[in-house]
């Protein structure tokens, strides 16, 4: 039986699946990719609207598989730490819900790494459940649905009206 060898850090799913690296940081990988995606989902959505943030999810969580699956399948491993694509994919889903304000977005940000991190149902099945890089994502999306539909009920509860 062969063993899989590393991912050379500059191979292309290495770059997506890392972020560039971010998630590699030595504590807390996971909250520095979702900081990350914070200033990027804010420059996507002020160019260009909620629907471009929306848009550039999809185009992240579809890159995001790709390179997740190469990345998990080369380096043997379930759902590596160093995967930040996720995250990025996730935050970006709740803030393509959110009224573009610092407030919000803190909000978003807060909730998606609460409800990444307790991982409640059905977050907790797909990242029990579904392997390889699908599973690697899709987890983080669930818990995008719930921190965005928490940002939607508290933005029309404080704007008063339809903010989607």
């Amino acid at each position: 039986m062969t063993v899989p060898s590393p991912l050379p850090f500059f191979h292309p799913a290495s770059l997506i699946a890392t972020v560039f690296g971010t998630g590699l940081a030595p504590v807390a990988a996971g909250t520095a990719g979702s900081a990350v995606a914070v200033p990027l989902a804010a420059l996507i959505y002020w160019a260009g609207g909620p629907l471009s943030l929306f848009i550039a999810t999809v185009i992240v969580f579809a890159m995001g598989w790709w390179a997740s699956t190469v990345y998990v399948t080369r380096t043997d491993t379930e759902d590596p730490g160093a995967i930040v694509i996720d995250e990025v994919a996730g935050q970006w889903l709740v803030l393509a819900v959110a009224p573009l304000n610092v407030w919000y977005f803190l909000l978003g940000f807060a909730l998606f790494r609460l409800f990444d991190i307790v991982k409640p149902w059905p977050v907790s099945w797909a990242d029990r459940k579904i392997k390889g890089g699908l599973g690697v994502m899709l987890d983080d999306m669930l818990a995008g649905v719930y921190g965005g539909a928490i940002v939607v009920v508290v933005a029309w509860f404080i704007e008063g009206r339809n903010v989607l």
